[in-house]
């Protein structure tokens, strides 16, 4: 089952207008500043509220929105919503603070004290908040480029702990479950259901597939300077119903690596008893594969991401781009991907010979199903600009008619992306999936 990107974006919309109505149907009346500034504050506490349950559920590894939407668009959702409930979470604060302090005389200061002190819940509240404001602030892209992998996604735990200390808050001081039961019934519905999907599908889950297929290291090969390929053996690997191009979030099970989840993608088609990762030394987790041992126990999560040769397809020509370990996915899709004699293009960036990874095996995969296969090697000062439409359009006969998968670094992919627009492709054709973080 894949649900697709345009079915998820309404329904969240109809949920925040359904807690706009839980205010309104709780608010019979709005009068003097105060009270408007108390109903504004308690909006955005609302839709604050409602917002994190969201960011969690798309975050919560659900197998339709993985497969039909894609890892990297739920990423970019969750964090372009991110900043929008930091915001509310932050402007729900400060118009609660103002507003009590109009309606009682006092100043925002003394009124600070009086409700976290006071209130029931409210000081796990604003610690709550402080919490959000944090992971806010460490995924900025400033800070986030600074930042290990590892410790960023660690950090994101305290949105856990940032849920779980602002819901009392909502029922024990909400005016819109104080007096109606169903309202209540509904909120808790809402938070435990999340909840129970975030625990079956990003804990109990992996848990259950390793037991059910004990993963383990097969051998680890070089495949490129800085570039190791681990395969992987198990049992009824069958049941995971990986597809090329697919990735899994890779546990490896030794004393400096079990506590960090990795995505990595398939570098090749699954097969029976055997999986294939090609990493990259990036210098971080990534460099101590190379030390891997056979025998190995592995925890996988997934299979993710919806670039795969199963994608709804408008034409039946097809083009790859690659660029450095870019290939990796790209790789699994130039063997599998549907398409006739002639129709299949692969081009291939790479800074060196040496950098060009699978290069006897891709050229036997485009010699075994007749696809074209061009490299492009060496310095940008040397080679010119790879993706310009008119280089493109000279590689690649009939260039606008073709379905066109691209995966690489951030750069490449949104030269290589807005090339292919400006040759006349559009958006609908041009499929990319990113892993940064």
């Amino acid at each position: 089952m894949r649900v697709r990107p345009g079915a998820v974006l309404p329904v969240v919309a109809v949920g925040a207008a359904a807690v706009l109505g839980l205010w309104w149907s709780g608010t019979p009346r709005v009068a003097g500043l105060g009270e408007w500034l108390t109903g504004a504050g308690r909006i955005t506490g609302l839709l604050a509220a409602y917002g994190m349950t969201v960011l969690l559920a798309l975050m919560a590894r659900i197998p339709a929105l993985e497969r039909g939407v894609g890892s990297d668009r739920l990423a970019r959702w969750h964090a372009m919503g991110g900043r929008y409930v930091v915001g509310l979470s932050v402007t729900h604060t400060l118009l609660i603070i103002w507003g009590y302090a109009v309606t009682e005389g006092t100043d925002v200061a003394s009124e600070t004290v009086t409700l976290n002190l006071s209130y029931p819940d409210v000081l796990a509240a604003t610690v709550a908040v402080l919490l959000l404001v944090g992971v806010g602030i460490v995924s900025a892209r400033a800070i986030r480029l600074r930042l290990r992998y590892e410790t960023w996604f660690h950090l994101h735990f305290y949105t856990y702990l940032a849920v779980w200390l602002a819901f009392g808050h909502q029922l024990s001081t909400g005016n819109e479950f104080a007096d109606s039961p169903v309202a209540r019934a509904a909120w808790y519905a809402l938070y435990l259901g999340v909840a129970a999907v975030l625990s079956w599908y990003r804990f109990l889950t992996p848990i259950r597939q390793a037991l059910r297929h004990r993963l383990r290291v097969d051998r680890v090969e070089v495949e490129a300077p800085g570039v190791v390929s681990v395969h992987l053996s198990g049992r009824r690997l069958d049941r995971l119903k990986a597809e090329p191009g697919q990735f899994f979030r890779w546990r490896f099970l030794t004393r400096d690596l079990w506590w960090s989840a990795n995505p990595y993608s398939l570098s090749a088609a699954p097969r029976p008893g055997e999986l294939r990762i090609t990493v990259k030394d990036l210098g971080d987790q990534s460099g101590r594969l190379a030390r891997l041992r056979p025998g190995t126990r592995v925890v996988a999560e997934g299979p993710s991401g919806a670039f795969t040769p199963g994608r709804p397809r408008r034409g039946r020509k097809v083009l790859l781009v690659a660029g450095g370990v870019g290939i990796t996915p790209l790789r699994a899709l130039f063997e599998t991907i549907p398409a006739a004699p002639g129709d299949l293009t692969l081009l291939y960036r790479a800074r060196s010979e040496e950098d060009l990874v699978f290069r006897t095996e891709l050229e036997e995969i485009a010699r075994r199903r007749e696809a074209a296969l061009h490299y492009c090697v060496g310095p940008r000062d040397q080679v010119g600009d790879p993706f310009a439409p008119e280089v493109l359009a000279g590689l690649v006969p009939e260039l606008a008619r073709h379905e066109v998968y691209v995966c690489g670094p951030a750069g490449m992919t949104g030269a290589a992306t807005s090339a292919l627009r400006a040759a006349g492709i559009p958006n609908r054709r041009i499929h990319y999936e990113s892993f940064e973080f």
